[in-house]
């Protein structure tokens, strides 16, 4: 049995953070295990708390599931502060799995999910150990220091994360204007691809980000090189949202089952460059 392990905050309202991870662990048939960084009070329309957890204590959990788990995949999603990030960063630099970051930042309702001062903190000590970061339009400003505007700006945007460390990037492309949803990703032999699939016009789309790294970390767990990885994440997150569960009376969570029942619906438009 793959062990996954996910470093993130916890979503009361079951659309996201942990709790959508753990969901995408089991529907992919990897064993999900988890470090909570914060509480929240949380439904589909927003977060009204939140309540971090002590550094040492995310450390603790982090120490607990490493010394009794042969993990091969960990995804961190929301991290909270630069106090989280220092300690998991110095904690990680011996893990030799592979590390997903997504840079959790704004919840789907606005609340920020991210201290300011802990941009820094990520940019500079978390990324340079991370195998793929899945950041949206939105995160890879904040970390890019770029304004993206046309798949060009996602280009240079995407270099410098590179050049930051980061050995693969998937710039996700729900934020943009362009008729397909379509996500860039490079890799760290140069090589580069896009994925599309058609948008669709929901407002169910909590958890979208936590789901689709959870789901590239389970792939990966799984065996898959990490362009196959990606893809099947896109096809996991894409049925998620066409077959919502229509939850919740704002942004409604997506469907963690789907992919299982309708895998064979979809295929995702890859093009290399």
């Amino acid at each position: 049995m793959n062990v996954t392990m996910t470093i993130a905050g916890s979503d009361s309202g079951g659309g996201a953070g942990i709790q959508a991870d753990l969901k995408t662990f089991q529907e992919l048939n990897t064993f999900g295990t988890s470090a909570i960084t914060a509480l929240t009070a949380q439904n589909t329309l927003g977060v009204t708390g939140v309540h971090a957890a002590p550094p040492e204590f995310v450390l603790a959990q982090v120490d607990a599931v490493l010394a009794d788990f042969e993990v091969k995949a960990i995804k961190t999603g929301m991290l909270f502060s630069a106090d989280i990030i220092e300690v998991l960063a110095k904690r990680l630099q011996d893990y030799r799995g592979v590390l997903v970051v997504d840079p959790v930042m704004i919840a789907k309702g606005g609340a920020s999910l991210l201290q300011q001062q802990a941009v820094a903190a990520m940019r500079t000590q978390l990324l340079p150990l991370a195998t793929v970061i899945t950041p949206n339009i939105p995160e890879a400003e904040v970390l890019s220091g770029l304004k993206i505007n046309h798949a060009d700006d996602m280009v240079a945007a995407a270099q410098v994360l590179l050049d930051l460390g980061v050995k693969n990037v998937v710039m996700k492309g729900g934020h943009s204007q362009e008729e397909m949803a379509r996500d860039y990703v490079f890799l760290a032999d140069g090589r580069r691809f896009s994925m599309a699939m058609p948008r669709i016009d929901t407002p169910n789309t909590h958890g979208t980000g936590c789901t689709f790294s959870a789901a590239l970390t389970a792939f990966v767990a799984q065996g898959l090189a990490l362009p196959e990885a990606m893809v099947e994440a896109k096809r996991f997150i894409h049925l998620g949202i066409v077959h919502d569960l229509h939850l919740g009376h704002g942004h409604g969570p997506t469907n963690h089952f789907a992919y299982q029942q309708f895998k064979g619906e979809c295929e995702v438009d890859c093009v290399w460059a």
